[in-house]
């Protein structure tokens, strides 16, 4: 089945305002470390997401979730001033969760709200799984699975595997 002339523009309109989106956010991670969170924000709008840290910093989360593929993180010290922006939904991002001990707030601190909360398993054993769009490896649509224990407590296991939003339905149509 062929697109629409209808559908065709849609999709050319949503990738143009996901490439401009992309475009702005591309340059986020270049601002210089010592910036002024107030500076930052007035070219990239305020973060989506602020958690307190020690000794008067705060985690700041800016965030395309739950469509978009990219967030991007920074601390502000306490007299305003950010350290370095980083791009944060990556797979080498992703591996801090393979360390210590990871509770759902630390994790949405540090890679900001998920995208999808569902659950798997059994009544008797369901674990709460938090999904997070990126681009695995810088190119693959993806997701990236965050699993918390039965208690849901803390993070058990995580792994990448593809992003159904991304799959071309079309195909799976008989001409």
């Amino acid at each position: 089945m062929k697109p629409s002339p209808l559908s065709r523009l849609a999709r050319t309109c949503a990738c143009a305002a996901l490439a401009s989106l992309l475009s702005a956010c591309a340059n986020m991670a270049e601002t210089p470390p010592g910036s002024a969170l107030s500076t930052v924000e007035a070219r990239f709008g305020q973060p989506d997401l602020g958690c307190p840290g020690p000794d008067g910093t705060k985690r700041l989360v800016w965030t395309q979730q739950p469509l978009g593929q990219y967030a991007w993180g920074t601390h502000v010290d306490a007299s305003g001033n950010i350290d370095r922006i980083e791009q944060i939904l990556t797979d080498q991002h992703f591996n801090a969760l393979a360390t210590g001990t990871w509770t759902p707030e630390q994790v949405r601190c540090e890679f900001g709200p998920p995208a999808i909360i569902d659950s798997v398993g059994l009544p008797s054993n369901t674990k709460i799984v938090w999904s997070y769009r990126y681009k695995q490896a810088g190119v693959w649509n993806s997701l990236m699975y965050v699993y918390f224990g039965t208690d849901g407590k803390q993070v058990t296991r995580f792994h990448p595997g593809p992003d159904p939003m991304f799959e071309d339905h079309d195909n799976f149509w008989i001409n």
